[in-house]
């Protein structure tokens, strides 16, 4: 690496722009709920926009609310290199996910100005919209449709809950960008995100170097029966949508144990019911489920268990069941390049870092279709995420952002 080797970020000014974040959208137990496009999402938009511009960076938003700051290179008409995560949380979320990546992109640019470090190539930071999937599914739906996996117009279809649509809810909060969606390429794609699982604090690990993911397979799946009387109807003329949703959800899960000696993982996080009212029987219901294994045959095999129970279920519920969505990712395979950078810098550094797999599903996956991508983790505190006790600390985290610094200056300053 021919650049400046003792250059390191502002460790304080970095986390407290974490902590900063932190306080924006709390939860009801010291973390955050922080939904894609509520008013909440819009506050952190507007800071983080703020950051970006007093770094000097010029700001756009594409037409799903993308945002990207964009640091001049020498070469400005190159592709750029971007680093970059997401904002929005889960309904039950900690400080950290997502969100020491994308600060640890506007870090790396306020310690670049720093020092007055030119790059050749120019440098974006990306804020993704709606990676959690929380208040629109599926996840990830922003940076796949920057990589084409998703149709724009689709994406901006979607609906949440009570029926508010991603579209009209990127207009209400001023994030219904003009930029085109995709289509310009980039140079690279660096993310640093938490590990979410326990293997790094545990082998006191600093940085794990993502080779890959689990494959993962998803799907809403629709129940359509009858409303009738909870009481007079007899059993053999019922239509219970949500019986067929419980019977379905039963058989996920079994495929999830039938497969767990070899670290396979089926969930169902979600049934919802109308009119889910007691006293009348559920005339429609949705179930989301999604299986999860390193190997993608197994996880076809997985999804292939999950499908074949569908029939079944949908006979002894005496409803009618069908797929309404399907997806797919985590068979990605980062760039050997990128990686290679990372562990170079790692090394340079004298950072301790190990190869592993993310078993949960981030921007990166989708973005590696269409750009040399690396994927970088840090430890967090029992592996526990997705909940309000989710814990990084300062000491545990820089160490992964200095590492991110010199790879991301790696790449682009090579000729």
């Amino acid at each position: 690496m021919a650049h400046d080797l003792t250059l390191r970020i502002d460790s304080a000014r970095y986390w407290h722009t974490v902590m900063r974040s932190g306080e924006i959208g709390p939860g009801k137990a010291g973390g955050l709920r922080r939904l894609a496009l509520t008013d909440a999402d819009k506050e952190m938009r507007d800071l983080f926009v703020t950051w970006c511009t007093e770094a000097g960076c010029t700001v756009t938003i594409d037409r799903v609310g993308n945002i990207f700051a964009r640091r001049p290179g020498v070469d400005d008409h190159v592709p750029p290199v971007v680093i970059g995560s997401h904002l929005d949380t889960q309904f039950a979320a900690g400080k950290y996910d997502g969100i020491v990546g994308v600060l640890a992109g506007l870090e790396i640019l306020r310690t670049l100005d720093d020092g007055r470090v030119r790059t050749r190539r120019p440098l974006e930071v990306v804020c993704w919209t709606n990676e959690e999937g929380a208040r629109f599914t599926p996840p990830m739906v922003a940076s796949g449709a920057f990589a084409n996996v998703f149709d724009v117009d689709w994406v901006l279809a979607l609906r949440d809950d009570d029926g508010k649509g991603f579209g009209a809810e990127l207009a209400r909060i001023g994030y219904a960008g003009k930029e085109a969606v995709g289509g310009r390429p980039l140079d690279a794609y660096f993310e640093l995100h938490i590990e979410q699982g326990p293997i790094l604090e545990r082998e006191h690990v600093p940085v794990g170097v993502v080779v890959g993911g689990y494959a993962v397979r998803g799907m809403h799946v629709d129940m359509r029966g009858e409303t009738a009387h909870a009481g007079p109807t007899p059993m053999d003329r019922r239509r219970n949508a949500l019986i067929g949703a419980s019977m379905l959800a039963v058989a996920v899960n079994d495929v999830g144990w039938k497969y767990h000696a070899t670290e396979g993982k089926a969930t169902v996080p979600r049934i919802v019911a109308w009119p889910n009212k007691a006293g009348i029987l559920a005339e429609y219901a949705q179930l989301t489920c999604d299986v999860r294994h390193a190997d993608p045959a197994v996880a076809d095999a997985m999804w292939a268990d999950v499908q074949a129970a569908m029939p079944e279920c949908a006979r002894r519920a005496n409803v009618d069941m069908a797929i309404a969505g399907e997806w797919k990712f985590g068979s990605e395979r980062f760039d050997p390049g990128c990686l290679r950078l990372v562990r170079e810098a790692a090394d340079a550094l004298g950072i301790r870092h190990r190869d592993i797999l993310s078993q949960a599903g981030h921007d990166a996956y989708y973005i590696s279709r269409v750009a040399p991508t690396a994927l970088i983790f840090t430890p967090c505190r029992d592996g526990i995420s997705h909940n309000e006790a989710e814990h990084a600390d300062v000491d545990d985290t820089v160490p992964g952002v200095n590492v991110l610094l010199h790879a991301v200056l790696a790449r682009a300053n090579r000729p």
